[in-house]
């Protein structure tokens, strides 16, 4: 993976990932099983899962970059992450988003059927803010 360009991305130009810090993608990456949409050596597109592989994995930082879009390497990267043998046992599959919920509904992705069980700690603007040790 490219971790420059996809730093570039989050940081720049995604609305769930504004400012974040370079190392922060590097520690995420390292824990996550990554897949990326490549034009020969340039990455044009991302996706990661954070998962224990047998249970559950959250879906996170999907893109494609503008240039890219509209020519279906969403689709393509949605297809090949549902067809990796794991994730076809996991109990449950889950992810956020904003914009894109029908190319998730497309690959059997809806909204929780019991919502209320499902708790969150949020900080959505916590890129934007100096850390203190």
């Amino acid at each position: 993976m490219d971790i420059t360009s996809i730093h570039d991305f989050l940081s720049r130009e995604s609305y769930w990932a504004k400012n974040i810090p370079l190392q922060t993608v590097e520690t995420a990456l390292k824990a996550s099983f990554c897949v990326g949409v490549f034009e020969e050596e340039r990455q044009v597109g991302f996706a990661r899962l954070v998962t224990d592989y047998a249970t559950f994995a959250y879906l996170a930082d999907v893109y494609v970059t503008v240039a890219y879009r509209g020519q279906g390497l969403s689709k393509m990267l949605m297809k090949y992450i549902m067809e990796v043998p794991f994730i076809k046992h996991l109990r449950r599959v889950m992810l956020a988003t904003s914009d894109a919920h029908l190319l998730y509904k497309q690959f059997g992705f809806d909204a929780p059927q019991n919502s209320s069980v499902f708790m969150e700690i949020n900080k959505p603007d916590i890129y934007g803010k100096v850390l203190i040790n």
